[in-house]
């Protein structure tokens, strides 16, 4: 029986976990404040999280907006915050001002996360040179995934991208496996599971009524039933 397909949910607290678990989410982002795009949640946040659902857990670590690292020695520090609450998987990426993995914050918080698994996100839409950022980062211990909606605008714009990038799966630097999101639609999941991508991240789409409101379980349930359809 071939493994089901990953659908991750964003989540800002214990109610959308919950919601997101009900609909058949298999593992969340918890992040906070939507409006910079998805920072760190603090470790009460998570503790609450996680006494709420027995999912994977996948803990942004970014403290401000854009893709610039900011203070490294702070997201080390949230990072070993995290950890000690229970957290083993995170979601991370950034540029240097070339447009080029800065490795010089990548790298430090890599070490501080000690062989746990992470995602490089959607910075990889804004690099300047996708395939040699992957090169470059494929020999980081815990990188298995990108998120990726295959250029900056969106899905609809990358679509071509993400098709081309699952065809080199095993490729070097193609080992990790492709989450799409961003401005990812119902109707883009025929012709992407077609190309083999077999997981999907949801953010606005699991919120029918915007971000002030909770996540519906039902609209992730509407997901789940296509992802795996």
């Amino acid at each position: 029986m071939s493994k089901r397909a990953v659908l991750e949910v964003i989540a800002l607290d214990a109610e959308d976990a919950v919601a997101a678990r009900d609909g058949g989410a298999d593992r969340l982002e918890l992040v906070t404040d939507m409006a910079a795009d998805g920072l760190t949640p603090s470790r009460e946040t998570f503790a609450a999280i996680r006494a709420r659902v027995d999912l994977s857990l996948r803990v942004m670590l970014r403290l401000a907006d854009g893709f610039a690292a900011g203070d490294v020695d702070e997201l080390v520090r949230r990072a070993g915050e995290l950890r000690s609450e229970g957290a083993d998987e995170f979601v991370l990426g950034f540029l240097d001002e070339s447009g080029a993995p800065d490795l010089a914050a990548v790298e430090p918080l890599v070490d501080a996360l000690d062989g746990c698994s992470w995602t490089f996100h959607r910075a990889i839409d804004r690099a300047a040179d996708r395939d040699a950022l992957r090169k470059q980062l494929a020999d980081l211990p815990g990188l298995d995934t990108y998120l990726t909606a295959g250029a900056a605008g969106g899905v609809d714009e990358g679509l071509p991208t993400l098709i081309a990038e699952a065809a080199r799966c095993g490729d070097p630097g193609y080992g990790p496996r492709l989450l799409v999101g961003g401005g990812l639609r119902l109707d883009h999941l025929p012709e992407l599971k077609a190309a083999g991508v077999d997981a999907f991240h949801i953010g606005g789409a699991a919120r029918p009524a915007g971000w002030e409101a909770p996540v519906s379980a039902s609209a992730v349930a509407e997901w789940r039933a296509a992802v795996d359809g």
